[in-house]
């Protein structure tokens, strides 16, 4: 516990050899949805030499993408069909899925005339939101667009064994030491996100002195920590954010930023703590700058740091 600094580095993994090894495609397919993520993997996937063929997803994606790829087309959520049909037209065989799909969205008035499904999409999620003979968890939903692009015969990766370097080592990112009741706060978060997480709820959970003040669901991690923000007035709470146990790395890999630390610190959080090797980190230099600033101690945790908590 509290070892070395925390260093964003690459993550040893066997897509990420896969990638580096096989014949290089020259175009990728990225399906992009809201956040920094998305323009951050293109213009790295640009500068590297790749064709980056973008969907981007309406009401979610940033528009500066188009400035990054060879090709883009605004899709909607439930434009299953046109979406395979464009990959396929752009001659992409292997894609990725970036950002983060506002699930809310699916819940608002009227949606669907927004999004409005093709055959593809009444195809894909009938099932879903049709007939009710499935379930629509976070993995559910993500695990039925990944198998549609396959059968398309188009491989999905995922966005890390493209940018490995955004996944967070362990340790901390913050000077200081965490007291021997920070860490209990730690180890307990940890325990009820990776039980919410093995239940397909959400990935974070906001605890202070062993105690759960807020849990992320439909809503998000800002609004989830908000929300503890505004039943614990007094602050000086934990932030414990980690993958789910079964995570797909495909897709829904935690990801925190400047927003979760401007979020926390305006909700007057005292503690992030991370899942190391499985988080993604985005915009390192300044979110240490916020977290240096607002006095938040950072920390990227492990399973063994969890089981030395005792």
């Amino acid at each position: 516990m509290g070892g070395g600094r925390a260093t964003i580095r690459p993550i040893s993994s066997r897509d990420a050899v896969t990638v580096q090894s096989r014949p290089r495609p020259t175009r990728i397919g990225l399906i992009a949805g809201w956040g920094r993520y998305p323009l951050l993997l293109a213009q790295h996937l640009q500068a590297r030499g790749y064709e980056v063929c973008c969907l981007a997803v309406r009401d979610h994606a940033d528009p500066v993408l188009a400035q990054w790829c060879t090709k883009f087309a605004w899709i909607g959520l439930g434009q299953v069909g046109r979406s395979l049909h464009l990959l396929r037209t752009w001659g992409v065989r292997e894609a990725t899925l970036a950002g983060k799909i506002h699930k809310v969205t699916l819940f608002r008035p009227w949606m669907w005339l927004h999004h409005f499904p093709d055959w593809g999409g009444v195809r894909a999620f009938g099932p879903h939101f049709l007939f009710r003979s499935r379930d629509n968890r976070d993995d559910t939903l993500l695990t039925t667009v990944c198998r549609e692009i396959e059968r398309a015969g188009i491989t999905v990766r995922p966005a890390t064994a493209y940018l490995p370097d955004v996944l967070v080592g362990p340790g901390p990112l913050t000077p200081g030491h965490l007291t021997r009741a920070q860490w209990k706060d730690i180890a307990f978060g940890w325990q009820v996100a990776k039980e919410m997480g093995r239940l397909d709820i959400g990935q974070t959970v906001v605890v202070k002195n062993q105690a759960v003040l807020a849990v992320e669901a439909i809503e998000g991690t800002d609004a989830c920590i908000r929300r503890a923000g505004e039943l614990c007035a007094s602050g000086g709470f934990t932030v414990v954010k980690v993958a789910k146990p079964q995570q797909d790395m495909r897709f829904d890999v935690p990801t925190v930023g400047t927003n979760t630390l401007e979020v926390l610190a305006a909700a007057k959080g005292a503690i992030l703590a991370v899942e190391a090797e499985k988080t993604i980190l985005l915009d390192p230099d300044r979110v240490l700058e916020l977290a240096l600033r607002d006095r938040i101690h950072v920390v990227a945790v492990t399973e063994r740091d969890i089981a030395a908590v005792g």
